[in-house]
């Protein structure tokens, strides 16, 4: 299937196209467009799409007799269509050729990862055994984000003739991409506007429908031999067809180039006007791919992972699908990070907490990236006031899904496909987003040292956070300590107690141990302030002793729930009934969606121990066990390490990973206290997208926080790698299937920096530069430094 930098399906199968389009993606961080079949529009197996980031449309839609509103990621017209067939001097014209024709011999689609180059050769065979095979190149411009392009190499075999091409510019588009969605209209873009320019440009303009962002494509064909196009514009797109003598020795060629402009864009500009002297100002394709690998280049130095064997190869794609949807133009962008990518239509394009799981590795290689997506949230801070105000609390309470503008956007129905029902959405009761955006903020501010952001930005959002936990605790005069009732933990299964007639569930561990956590950062930011920024932050949030006397008193006295010597991961949990699993895996085989299941029988989850994905074991995804030892103990409880191993043991046996992110935090935790079964949920982690393990979600998008997290788990899970102002620390812990591996990173002032991790020993390598040693940080308290343009190793 693959080898090296090359990813490859060497054969046509409709049913895993959905698949192929999204793992074969290009994108370049401001627009992606999947891998799609340059002959078909969409239809069948087949969805092109292309993809502007931060490009969100609102419409309203009639479900199940409600009005319901959606803010979709828009999907662009397609730029990519290019319909032929044969035209022989002898005989009727041919049929238009797809893959899905009856005619196809050979199929093959490679993705060369290395220069972010999709290639798709296909042979056809008539019965008169006329031959014509086909070569399609595409890139989306890594160097210049604006341009996209796509080569295709006609040759014909046993015949002469024409080829007939029709290159279109299609604005029918419509999101339609995820089934379940398809009751919601998706039709997000309007006043569209056509035409041509000289030199075998055709243009397209339209606007979304709500907020009416504008969008311009202008796309120039060009032929080799060079012919005039007839064109021919509806009021929703073009088409350009020509005829291209072929025969035996004789080829003909087509070259598309894209020019992608919006109103987003700054500095602001008309976008067709932009569009248009942009693609007169494209470079020939030749001279376009040789800048575009060069950027590519670029951006493997700094974001490089090398790990030999099967894992590398599939941890390079994840890498690749990572800087495609984040890249070094991220930086300019507002922009957050969908948990789909830039891939497909799940999830509606909406930014999620994936953010905790994508961050660490952009804080290692692409802190500037990093910092972007920070501020993201950051100019969302109004928005998650708003919300808190909502709701009766001060502070910012931050949305589960955010798109444009950082309000709540997760639906308030949901389709269990299984039962045709729709059903009430809880989960935007997940409060616990909030402590992940403060997380994110302190994790960065530790690994770069950028203090500039940290005690700015930073700490406006870190600060209004640590404020809406402290109000959303109650004291409980009962037990004495401080209760967070009516959430949702990052397990979605249990949205409400049995019979309750409200949502909702009560301590949940993980949403009080970090909110706990939060709070404990705020009044330590607080103390690290200078003076002067401090003052002006208590003035700026109307912060006074007794409010931050009350942040002490949450912090330590949140309550956490326990039973049979376990974390419970909410109040009541372990008085839930036990589930049969292995008669329900007998009954149904798949069962991580044990929700849609259990719903479908007319039963609940809410009245099982039985979780959909890590909740409580988050906990030893974000923390050492050190930290999590000083967490419980600042809340008042005896924690041991026994305490924490009863507890993952507990939730491995009651969790059915019905996300993807479960089994890399199950992965993580394991390889970090060196379980057995460590490898067993990081393979599975590995195999999610490539697989499709959740049966064919990955057509739909690729899972960009488990991508990402499956990186993490080798940089810093297995490593134990920690950055910051002081250097670099290490703390390996070894996992037998992935016992060496290189990457580069920056620490400080450092960029470049690589580690070369082998049993037993470590190489670090720094770049020659202005800067002072880098000091290294070792088992068994062992302090070392490195010079700029030194390498040394060391042993474990």
């Amino acid at each position: 299937m693959t080898t090296g930098w090359t990813w490859r399906y060497d054969r046509y199968d409709a049913g895993r196209e959905p698949l192929v389009e999204a793992l074969c993606t290009l994108g370049n961080g401001r627009f992606a467009t999947r891998g799609s079949a340059p002959e078909c529009p969409a239809g069948g197996p087949h969805y092109p799409g292309t993809y502007l980031a931060g490009c969100y449309d609102r419409l309203t839609s009639v479900v199940a007799g409600e009005r319901v509103e959606n803010e979709d990621l828009v999907n662009l017209p397609n730029w990519t269509l290019l319909r032929y067939r044969r035209l022989p001097d002898e005989g009727p014209p041919g049929d238009w050729l797809t893959p899905d024709s009856e005619e196809l011999r050979h199929y093959d689609v490679r993705l060369d990862l290395r220069a972010g180059v999709l290639t798709r050769h296909l042979f056809f065979e008539d019965a008169r055994g006329r031959g014509l095979r086909v070569s399609h190149i595409r890139v989306v411009h890594m160097g210049d984000s604006g341009l996209a392009a796509q080569r295709t190499l006609f040759r014909a075999y046993g015949w002469s003739g024409s080829v007939e091409v029709r290159s279109v510019l299609d604005g029918t588009v419509t999101n339609v991409g995820v089934e379940r969605y398809r009751h919601l209209d998706g039709r997000h873009l309007t006043d569209h506007r056509t035409g041509f320019e000289p030199d075998g440009v055709a243009w397209l303009s339209c606007r979304t429908v709500d907020p009416g962002i504008g969008i311009a494509m202008a796309v120039r064909t060009a032929t080799r031999p060079a012919r005039l196009a007839r064109e021919t514009a509806t009021g929703t797109g073009t088409a350009q067809t020509y005829r291209l003598p072929v025969g035996p020795g004789r080829s003909a060629t087509v070259v598309k180039t894209l020019a992608l402009h919006s109103s987003m864009d700054w500095p602001a500009a008309d976008p067709l006007s932009a569009a248009t002297d942009a693609i007169a100002r494209a470079p020939s394709f030749p001279r376009l791919l040789s800048g575009h690998t060069a950027a590519w280049q670029r951006v493997w130095e700094q974001g490089e992972l090398h790990v030999p064997g099967e894992a590398g190869r599939i941890l390079r794609l994840h890498v690749f699908h990572l800087l495609q949807t984040l890249s070094p133009h991220t930086a300019d962008l507002d922009v957050g990070v969908p948990a789909r990518g830039l891939h497909g239509e799940a999830y509606r394009g909406h930014v999620f907490w994936d953010e905790l799981f994508v961050l660490p590795y952009l804080d290692l290689h692409f802190p500037e990236v990093a910092r972007a997506l920070l501020m993201y949230r950051h100019r969302r801070l109004p928005a998650a006031r708003e919300a808190a105000r909502l709701a009766g609390r001060q502070g910012a309470m931050y949305p589960w899904q955010s798109a444009s503008s950082g309000r709540e956007e997760t639906q308030v129905l949901h389709l269990n496909p299984r039962s045709g029902r729709w059903l009430a959405d809880h989960s935007r009761l997940q409060r616990h987003v909030g402590s992940a955006v403060a997380y994110n903020v302190w994790r960065y501010a530790q690994s770069t040292g950028d203090l500039g952001f940290f005690h700015s930005a930073g700490a406006e959002i870190l600060l209004e956070v640590a404020r809406y936990w402290a109000g959303a605790a109650v004291f409980d005069p009962e037990s004495g300590r401080y209760r967070i009732r009516g959430v949702v933990g990052p397990d979605e299964y249990h949205d409400a107690y049995p019979g309750a007639s409200a949502p909702g569930i009560d301590d949940n561990a993980y949403t009080n141990v970090t909110a706990a956590w939060v709070l404990a950062r705020g009044l330590d930011l607080l103390g690290e302030l200078p003076e002067a920024r401090r003052s002006e932050l208590r003035e700026q949030l109307a912060l006074d002793d007794g409010e931050l006397d009350r942040w002490e008193d949450v912090s330590r006295r949140l309550h956490v729930p326990f039973h049979q010597g376990v974390v419970s991961q909410f109040e009541g949990y372990g008085d839930l009934a036990e589930l049969d699993w292995e008669a329900y895996r007998a009954r149904y085989g798949d069962i991580r969606r044990l929700d849609r299941i259990l719903e479908a029988e007319g039963d609940t989850v809410n009245r099982y121990q039985a979780s959909k994905q890590a909740d409580t074991l988050m906990l030893g995804y974000l923390f050492r066990p050190e930290e999590l030892h000083g967490l419980f103990g600042r809340l008042g409880y005896a924690w041991e390490d026994e305490t924490w191993r009863a507890t993952v043991s507990y939730y491995l046996r009651r969790t059915s990973h019905g996300s993807t992110l479960s089994s890399l935090v199950h992965g993580w935790v394991l390889a970090r206290q060196m379980g057995a079964d460590a490898w067993r949920y990081c393979e599975e982690a590995l195999l999610a997208d490539v697989a499709d393990v959740q049966g064919g979600t990955t057509g739909e998008g690729v899972h960009l926080g488990a991508m990402a997290g499956t990186i993490d788990l080798v940089e810093r899970g297995i490593t134990g790698l920690e950055t910051g102002p002081e250097g670099l620390r290490v703390a390996p812990v070894p996992l037998a299937e992935i016992p060496r591996f290189t990457f580069t990173l920056c620490v400080g002032r450092h960029r470049g920096v690589r580690l070369r991790m082998l049993p037993g020993r470590l190489a670090v390598r720094v770049p020659a530069s202005s800067a002072g040693p880098l000091a290294v940080f070792l088992p068994g308290d062992r302090r070392v430094t490195v010079a700029p343009g030194q390498e040394r190793w060391f042993r474990l």
